[in-house]
């Protein structure tokens, strides 16, 4: 089964006329000095960046808990986990405030599909790219989602006593007869696709069976291991075994598919489903995010986006065992993770200059580059560089803050020591 690259019609003469970009921008920034709906004052600093022509420049930066650090507090179809993505309440923040129903939002690294999944629920028309092709069956399946009753009727028809193969090495994760259902189902979806039956019911299975692979608890189909987001390699997985002297139990395939999907759906009202009726995907690719002929000129309103970080995150080792499942070799993903922050602001400067490209005049970028290297290497510095560099207008950064943090001397902000604790964006405009 190989995914493939969704493309429909998009009028974009649909859209209301916003109101002028540059009061858009105002506005935005004005609200970002008063900001206090989470119980703190917005502390504005200056961030300073080399414009890569000698000279030095600045932009104000805004710090506060502007969006909240509760997990539960968006659409239930967001609940995919992928690894190092971000809260939907981060692109939901921008889309609300600089775009208007019917413009288009696009994410170029579009990960499990946060930022297109939350523009349609906003009613505005989705994009999204990703090189990983995992992305693209995350995604899509949720812009379009069947029933349960739909799910449930399609689960009794497909027979999981056809395996296309049962690796002897998955064991170490899955009881025989689990691995048996799980393989079924791989065949099942190939035969599908490969005759042109594969239908959205088949793509929501997909979906869902790609989640329950592998987690911590008896909702996955595998035995105890890491959370979902991600797949330890076999010899791993048998330290696992050994240490917590365990082994992989039978589990019912179809049942916790039903399960996941009730899940799922359970914020999905008939209002929710017309929303996205009417946003239907407009351009869902498998492309590198600098190469996107498929994306008009001067078509996007808005782009919010956060690209790898100089290989914090090994996406190709996460996910072997997915790649599996869906016949899809690691090897040829070329995925973009440089390991130098010289190599890193050079492939994010072809990223902008297509990401200008694709958006029209007054429209915004909303970069996110989270912390890495505890916080010591400030990726926004390198991201205003690379995005004044093509001609873009930088605007602000804007720092959210969340209050479970510890104490690091990081910006003068409250921060944990390790790891990714505040929300970076880079703000752009296209003159």
């Amino acid at each position: 089964m190989s995914p493939e690259t969704l493309q429909l019609p998009l009028d974009l003469n649909l859209a209301p006329k916003p109101p002028p970009t540059s009061a858009r921008h105002a506005s935005l920034a004005e609200e970002l000095h008063s900001f206090d709906e989470f119980g703190q004052a917005t502390r504005v600093l200056s961030t300073q960046f080399p414009d890569g022509q000698g000279r030095n420049l600045e932009v104000p930066t805004f710090v506060n808990e502007f969006w909240t650090a509760r997990q539960r507090q968006a659409n239930s179809l967001h609940e995919v986990s992928y690894r190092a993505c971000f809260k939907p309440q981060l692109p939901r923040f921008f889309i609300e405030r600089l775009t208007r129903p019917g413009e288009l939002v696009y994410d170029p690294f579009m990960g499990r599909g946060t930022t297109p999944l939350e523009a349609a629920l906003l009613g505005r028309f989705p994009a999204g790219a990703d090189i990983n092709p995992l992305s693209l069956v995350l995604t899509r399946p949720r812009l379009r989602p069947p029933t349960v009753e739909q799910v449930a009727t399609r689960l009794k028809e497909i027979t999981l006593d056809d395996p296309a193969d049962t690796p002897e090495e998955l064991l170490a994760f899955y009881n025989p007869a689990t691995l048996r259902d799980i393989s079924s189902l791989k065949r099942y979806f190939a035969t599908r696709f490969d005759s042109g039956s594969f239908d959205a019911v088949d793509d929501w299975l997909a979906m869902v069976s790609l989640n329950r692979l592998t987690g911590h608890s008896n909702g996955f189909f595998s035995v105890y291991t890491l959370p979902p987001n991600q797949a330890v390699s076999v010899q791993s997985q048998r330290k696992i075994n050994e240490k917590r002297n365990q082994t992989p139990p039978p589990r019912d395939v179809s049942k916790l598919i039903l399960k996941k999907t009730r899940q799922l759906l359970g914020d999905v009202d008939s209002k929710i489903r017309e929303s996205l009726f009417h946003v239907s995907p407009s351009f869902l690719l498998t492309a590198l995010a600098h190469d996107t002929p498929q994306i008009p000129s001067n078509s996007v309103a808005l782009v919010v986006t956060s690209p790898p970080f100089l290989n914090v995150v090994q996406y190709a080792t996460d996910n072997w065992l997915r790649c599996w499942f869906l016949g899809i070799d690691p090897k040829s993903i070329r995925l973009t993770v440089p390991r130098k922050l010289d190599d890193w602001q050079a492939a994010m400067t072809e990223v902008f200059r297509e990401l200008r490209r694709v958006l029209k005049a007054g429209g915004h970028i909303a970069f996110e580059v989270g912390e890495v290297h505890s916080g010591m290497t400030k990726l926004e510095e390198t991201v205003l560089t690379c995005g004044v560099s093509v001609g873009l207008e930088p605007l602000l950064v804007l720092i959210n803050d969340q209050k479970f943090t510890k104490t690091a001397n990081c910006w003068g902000i409250d921060n944990m020591s390790r790891g990714t604790n505040t929300n970076r964006i880079v703000l752009f405009r296209k003159a």
